[in-house]
């Protein structure tokens, strides 16, 4: 896995994004203590509006960044992201109003729903060899979850030194870094599509995953994961402290087992993906992720937990990490960027309605129902994950065009009725039925 660090634009990308992940750790934490200043005992309403803003933010700002990039030169729109995300951060220790922290908390993720589509879309164009490809998208997931280990210990010892606001100078150090190492990666030229309208090239990544039959089905099992994931995410402090009757420090294993077990799929998805295919991988994991959620109503201990979430992150990884190889399939070098905007967006509002479920079933009804009514959601979504993402996926399909003349040049090429790699583009507009 580590050899596709030899490759030294992605070497510099990967430290980008990891520098960027550890500053981003270390907002978080100070922006709690931050609302904790301003708001008191009113602070979880503040991060709670704080955490909706960003997701409207992520859903609704994605498709429109994707078009804005194609506009742009790919360096200068990810440099300059990175920027106007540190000059944001610099801005929030000088806040003395909560509103404050939602304008600048919409314009930090704003810039974030820009930067992250724009950053994945370039990394298949460094990495044309699909097994280098899925090493890296395995690194940047480890990435992701060392960083969930790291940044708490990096916290701790910064505040034993300093007082909060110190965090918000690493994560503005952490972003311009990133920039610097963007600045010096030499990134492959942007392939450009046809010229279309903005509000076309907008709505082009949704247009092209809403007609993919795997890519719908992705969007589905997103709904399953999310449904799941939330269960940890949202009500794993209650089910430590609440349930269990134990500390702060419980609720920080409880994640840590997480973690771990993400960060071992992420080791071994590689070698799996060598002998399996990606839909049954993912689907596996996702299966895994819901079938551990319906089991919550049984833990008795903390040591139980840990084994459950470790299991849950496992089948975690396995869904997340293959996605950029589902997206690398269903879209033209062209349209990639427009894609992983769209799966951005999507997934993220999958996630806007489960974590407010998570926590309103949890706080009314209880953290046995809470986990039932999840699990049950995330197997619907699997059973139509299995009707709509065909098991028989290949990337060549046959299809004819009866819409084209005669002598139009890509019938000349391939013939009244062919097979070749299938992509929704503007000479395929509609998955064939017989596929």
């Amino acid at each position: 896995m580590l050899k596709t660090l030899r490759n030294p634009t992605f070497r510099h990308l990967f430290a980008a994004q990891l520098v960027a992940l550890i500053g981003t750790g270390l907002a978080t934490v100070a922006l709690g203590l931050l609302a904790w200043n301003l708001a008191g005992a009113n602070a979880g309403a503040v991060l709670g509006t704080a955490l909706a803003i960003k997701m409207v933010a992520y859903v609704t700002l994605a498709p429109v960044a994707a078009a804005v990039a194609e506009r742009l030169p790919r360096r200068a729109f990810l440099v300059a992201l990175d920027l106007i995300r540190a000059g944001v951060i610099a801005c929030l220790p000088f806040v003395d109003q909560v509103w404050q922290i939602y304008v600048l908390i919409f314009f930090l993720q704003a810039a974030s729903a820009g930067f992250t589509p724009a950053f994945q879309a370039v990394i298949p164009d460094v990495l044309k060899d699909e097994e280098e490809y899925t090493n890296a998208l395995s690194l940047l997931r480890l990435a992701e979850d060392l960083e969930q280990l790291a940044s708490p210990m990096i916290v701790a010892a910064l505040l034993t030194v300093f007082s909060f606001p110190v965090l918000f100078v690493g994560t503005v150090v952490g972003f311009v870094v990133s920039a610097l190492l963007v600045v010096t990666a030499r990134l492959p030229d942007r392939v450009r599509g046809e010229n279309s309208q903005f509000w076309a090239d907008v709505t082009k990544g949704i247009r092209i995953y809403t007609r993919t039959p795997r890519l719908r089905g992705l969007m589905v099992m997103e709904a399953a994961v999310a449904a799941a994931g939330a269960m940890v995410y949202v009500n794993t402090v209650v089910l430590v402290q609440a349930r269990l009757g134990l500390g702060e420090e419980s609720v920080a294993l409880a994640f840590a087992g997480f973690g771990a077990g993400s960060m071992l799929a992420a080791l071994l998805l590689p070698r799996i993906l060598d002998r399996l295919a990606d839909r049954p991988v993912m689907i596996g994991g996702a299966a895994l992720m819901v079938a551990d959620v319906a089991l919550v109503p049984l833990v008795g201990s903390l040591i139980t937990l840990i084994a459950l979430w470790a299991i849950i992150g496992f089948g975690f990884s396995l869904t997340q990490t293959p996605i950029g190889r589902i997206i690398n399939r269903s879209a033209r070098e062209a349209d990639r960027g427009a894609v992983f905007a769209a799966q951005f967006a999507l997934s993220h509002a999958c996630w806007l309605v489960t974590y407010p479920l998570a926590g309103w079933i949890g706080a009314e009804a209880g953290l046995t129902t809470a986990a039932l009514v999840l699990a049950g959601v995330g197997a619907l979504g699997l059973i139509a994950v299995l009707r709509i993402w065909p098991a028989q996926d290949a990337s060549d399909v046959a299809h004819d065009h009866p819409d084209l003349p005669p002598d139009h040049p890509h019938l000349a090429e391939h013939g009244a009725h062919h097979a070749h790699a299938f992509v929704i583009d503007d000479l395929h507009r509609r998955w064939p039925r017989a596929a």
